[in-house]
């Protein structure tokens, strides 16, 4: 198997996280980004002020990214990372122009489509890179310290896209998402070929087909990815209804980039002192204190929410969701290397397959829980705390990744 512990040239291993971290931040900027921008499609399409439309501009996204992730991940594994990448920037750069040219808002929808499956191709080969280059407890070190980076794209994001609106057009920041792509593209010429030549399959979909019964068959990957479900479900949940609650709810419409950026800030220090930790005292301790910990924070969130009938203080509400949200930062990035420990031979399949899993189903229940939300946080809270606690049920039922680290198959 591949040697973990010595990187490719030409990139030193900073250089090789940044770049992996911007790679998986085009996904991000496709998001985040147009937030601000949801009140100008209104009114740009003809849709009622009130009209929740813009929020299926990130669920077709999200669809997008989960469909195309399937094919994606067999084809870096049959073709290697590197031509992956170009082909999923080349379609994101579709997407994005596609998106700012669209006269209508069904059209707009599908090149949204077409966007999501070009994040999808850099999704992928971003994570299947990190498993070619790193195992065990320091592939999960390097995922902390990448989503440390990653996180920086909903911090900016909506501040940058609310000022582009204001001094632009608000299709300037499908134009920007187009150049930061190119730009990537570039980038991405320094990275060599990380998959190891023994690990190539042949082009043919009994070898896929044979990689996702593998997942499913295989305890600690699938029970992790149903891990992942719930935590990405409140994910969706928080990500279509932040604007909603903050503003209309909690009444700091005005305020709404600052919060989530502030709320955004907080994953990447968790993330940073995740990365300590789970070299520290190893991913299986990590994993059972932290989602103890987050059906804790939850229930409290909850337990607050409830006594206040729905509408809880603003500085009693946001300072605990911040705690909750952070802890995923203890969970995510080792749940998501944990799964791929036993994959490392079709980590481009695996990772791909198990992203699908959990970005369809989290987007199909955070949709639903996102759904109830009217004029009260109740439902907010309850699908949160009733989420955290099958995360922590999954994940004990999973039991140790380390033995599995190293496994390949026969």
């Amino acid at each position: 198997m591949n040697n973990h512990n010595t990187l490719p040239l030409p990139l030193r291993r900073r250089e090789l996280l940044a770049l992996i971290a911007a790679l998986m931040a085009l996904m991000a900027l496709g998001i985040d980004i147009l937030l601000p921008a949801f009140d100008d499609i209104r009114v740009a399409y003809g849709l009622s002020e009130d009209s929740s439309a813009p929020g299926q501009l990130i669920t077709i996204y999200f669809v997008g990214l989960a469909i195309a992730q399937l094919i994606f991940g067999p084809l870096s594994d049959w073709f290697g990372r590197k031509p992956i990448i170009f082909i999923g920037i080349f379609i994101y750069i579709i997407g994005s122009i596609g998106s700012a040219l669209a006269p209508n808002f069904v059209t707009l929808l599908a090149f949204r489509f077409i966007w999501g499956v070009g994040a999808a191709g850099t999704r992928v080969v971003a994570v299947a890179v990190v498993r070619d280059c790193f195992e065990g407890s320091q592939m999960a070190k390097a995922m902390s310290e990448i989503m440390a980076v990653f996180v920086l794209v909903p911090v900016i994001a909506p501040t940058f896209g609310a000022g582009l609106i204001a001094i632009l057009p608000w299709e300037s920041i499908f134009w920007f998402s187009a150049i930061f792509a190119v730009g990537m593209s570039i980038w991405s010429l320094r990275l060599p070929e990380t998959l190891n030549p023994e690990y190539k399959v042949r082009f043919n979909w009994s070898s896929t087909k044979r990689g996702y019964g593998r997942v499913l068959r295989t305890r600690i990957t699938a029970f992790y990815t149903l891990s992942s479900v719930c935590l990405q479900a409140v994910f969706v949940m928080y990500l279509s209804s932040c604007e909603r609650i903050i503003s209309d709810i909690l009444g700091r419409g005005d305020q709404f980039p600052i919060i989530f950026g502030i709320v955004a800030i907080g994953f990447g220090i968790a993330a940073l002192i995740n990365g300590k930790l789970v070299t520290a005292i190893g991913i299986q301790k990590l994993l059972f204190g932290a989602s103890i910990f987050l059906v804790f924070s939850s229930s409290v969130l909850a337990v607050v929410t409830l006594m206040n009938e729905g509408t809880p203080n603003f500085w009693l509400f946001i300072p605990l969701l911040a705690v909750v949200l952070c802890t995923f930062m203890f969970i995510m990035p080792n749940l998501n290397s944990a799964a791929l420990f036993p994959m490392g031979d079709i980590a481009g399949t695996a990772g791909a397959f198990t992203s699908a899993i959990r970005m369809s189903l989290g987007a199909a229940i955070g949709g639903v829980l996102n759904s109830l939300i009217k004029d009260s946080l109740t439902p907010f809270v309850v699908g949160l705390v009733c989420m955290a606690m099958l995360t922590m049920v999954t994940i004990f039922v999973a039991g140790d990744p380390e033995p599995e680290r190293d496994y390949l198959p026969n």
